[in-house]
């Protein structure tokens, strides 16, 4: 666990270090694209941010092969080999598509190109573990086709959920925790070395999006663009890969007495085949409904609009941040439920506690609708726009605009009744002001003259 840890902090430490002169670069480069319709930020910002994760991804391969532990992961497999090819292709993909552009059926075919790399290095899916039939051994072509759809299926659910700042990057690196949580007691729990890598995978895709949150949280500094969201989506995919469909179920040892009792010690060998959904279950969501909604308007799936899931949260009236929130929150219930689910099945504080915690996210969901009364004594506990002079200060700004176009048809010198001149007719010269007012400065200076 240590060495974990010290593979999960290098590669934190360096993606973060590496962020800022990536960010100067970006700019130089004219990384900054328009501001877009579909965007909710107000200002050009600089992507590439997945040159820094891409070099934290590559130091923390490198420090995980010189430890006393870890080192043994890359002797007995050529899996961390296998990742790392795929994430450099899917990476210089990414980087040109950040820079220039690239057209969306290019994309799909190096998504698949990098898939297919990582196939020809060992890193695929060898069999399944079926519920009521066991392990099922898979041909080379049906463990090519199931490992290249779920490598390009995660890549793209990541890169159609990336678009709040800090979004993808913290969903990731909760499923990360989840995942590195199941890998690592498969393999110190049953003592799997074939679940190490998975492990390994995990603690690094952690230590990226760590390492990156800092600089993308709102308000962004800088975006990972496609070289960070679909990088980060292999990485995934590539965990999920390795456990599920290298570890042998069978070496588990848990098919032993009654049948009962057998279903239920079965249970963290059918996780996989959920855990790696469960983990991108937002995003997922966000996909199918994305493509439905293009395909029903006879547009194109891959037609850029606004109508994610994340935008939906901005135009019910969550603020940015708690749009945020909330989608961390529905990936962090949806991957650790899951999680412990694969512990323990049959306890049922377990399903209360999930059916408790989803009740609070569905009152997270519908807070826009109401606002909450606040006492005097307790604004200091809430956020500034519960508090009642907060509200009654939005109440007079609402009203101004109404207020200035009546002043608008009254005669000059006249304020509204019941209303502060200042505030709701708006900026006026001070001259004319003075020259419009009875028994003003230049009505005084006419009388003089006279």
């Amino acid at each position: 666990m240590r060495e974990y840890l010290l593979t999960l902090c290098i590669t934190a430490a360096v993606t973060y270090l590496l962020t800022g002169p990536v960010r100067k670069f970006a700019i130089v480069a004219g990384a900054m694209p328009e501001i877009r319709a579909r965007d909710v930020h107000r200002e050009p910002t600089p992507r590439l941010g997945g040159i820094a994760m891409f070099g934290g991804l590559c130091a923390g391969l490198l420090v995980a092969s010189h430890l006393t532990n870890l080192k043994g992961v890359f002797e007995l497999s050529n899996e961390p080999r296998a990742l790392l090819s795929g994430a450099g292709l899917i990476w210089l993909l990414g980087v040109l598509d950040d820079k220039w552009g690239v057209d969306a059926l290019i994309k799909l075919g190096g998504q698949m190109i990098a898939a297919g790399v990582m196939v020809l290095q060992g890193l695929t899916i060898l069999w399944l573990p079926v519920p009521g039939v066991g392990p099922v051994s898979l041909t080379p072509w049906q463990g090519t086709l199931l490992t290249v759809a779920l490598v390009v299926i995660t890549i793209n659910a990541v890169n159609f959920v990336d678009g709040l700042d800090g979004l993808a990057s913290g969903m990731v690196c909760i499923a990360a925790a989840a995942f590195f949580m199941y890998a690592y007691r498969i393999w110190y729990g049953y003592g799997l070395e074939a679940a190490a890598p998975a492990t390994l995978f995990a603690a690094i895709l952690m230590g990226m999006c760590l390492g990156f949150l800092p600089h993308n949280i709102h308000p962004a500094r800088i975006f990972m663009g496609d070289s960070g969201s679909m990088l980060i989506g292999l990485v995934l995919a590539a965990g999920a890969i390795s456990i599920t469909g290298q570890v042998d179920p069978d070496a588990m040892k848990l098919f032993v007495g009654s049948e009962t009792a057998a279903v239920h010690a079965t249970v963290p060998v059918y996780i996989p085949l959920l855990l790696p959904l469960t983990v991108i279950a937002v995003p997922f969501a966000d996909l199918v409904l994305a493509i439905v909604r293009r395909t029903w308007r006879g547009q194109s799936p891959f037609a850029a609009d606004r109508g994610h899931l994340h935008h939906r949260l901005l135009e019910i009236g969550h603020s940015h941040s708690r749009a945020v929130l909330i989608m961390y929150f529905w990936s962090a219930l949806i991957a650790f439920g899951a999680v412990a689910y694969s512990v323990n099945s049959v306890s049922m504080w377990f399903v209360l506690s999930i059916v408790g915690l989803s009740a609070v996210g569905l009152v997270l969901l519908l807070l826009p609708r109401f606002t909450p009364r606040v006492p005097h004594w307790a604004e200091g506990f809430v956020p500034p726009r519960y508090r009642r002079r907060n509200r009654i200060a939005a109440a007079a700004r609402e009203v101004a605009p109404e207020a200035s176009c009546d002043a608008a048809a009254e005669p000059v010198g006249r304020v509204p009744a019941g209303v502060n001149g200042a505030t709701a007719i708006g900026d006026r010269s001070r001259f004319a002001q003075q020259g419009a007012t009875p028994g003003g400065g230049w009505e005084k200076k006419i009388r003089s003259s006279r």
